[in-house]
């Protein structure tokens, strides 16, 4: 007589779970809108600063148009603007070291304190302006190199 074998397939019972409560609400969700209201107000705050900074521009370019005298300390104002408006820029583009740019605008910032102050300021006070540029310029120079890599 022939082997005959009956094969069945059985899959093991599950055990029985108790009745659980509906899923609360994901956390990521609470996650992501935040995420999303937070990038809404540093975008809202970014183009509340260019504004601003446009204004103030055209308020220095008004003022050296009706005094007709352009001195380093406006030029330096100048440049300090622009650099305000090269980091928004570059926060929008993606290009660039963005963390470079409050470097650049802190090392104009403080040149324009030393030509403000001129032969008023103390010798010490030039050479400790003069140091924090110098540690300003090696810390622009160092995230500019590791950026890369």
């Amino acid at each position: 007589m022939e082997d005959q074998r009956i094969y069945c397939i059985i899959a093991p019972m599950e055990e029985p779970r108790a009745p659980t409560e509906p899923e609360a609400p994901s956390e990521d969700g609470h996650l992501e809108r935040a995420e999303r209201a937070f990038r809404w107000v540093e975008r809202a705050l970014l183009v509340v600063t260019m504004v601003m900074t446009l204004i103030a521009a055209g308020a220095e370019v008004w003022s050296v148009y009706a005094d007709r005298r352009i001195e380093l300390a406006d030029l330096l104002l100048m440049f300090l603007y622009t650099e305000v408006i090269g980091m928004i820029a570059v926060f929008y583009t993606g290009k660039g070291a963005f963390f470079v740019f409050p470097i650049f605008i802190a090392i104009t910032a403080i040149a324009r304190l030393i030509v403000l102050q001129g032969k008023d300021m103390a010798p010490e006070n030039v050479v400790f302006d003069a140091g924090a540029i110098l540690l300003l310029a090696v810390a622009a120079l160092v995230i500019g190199r590791f950026r890369d890599k």
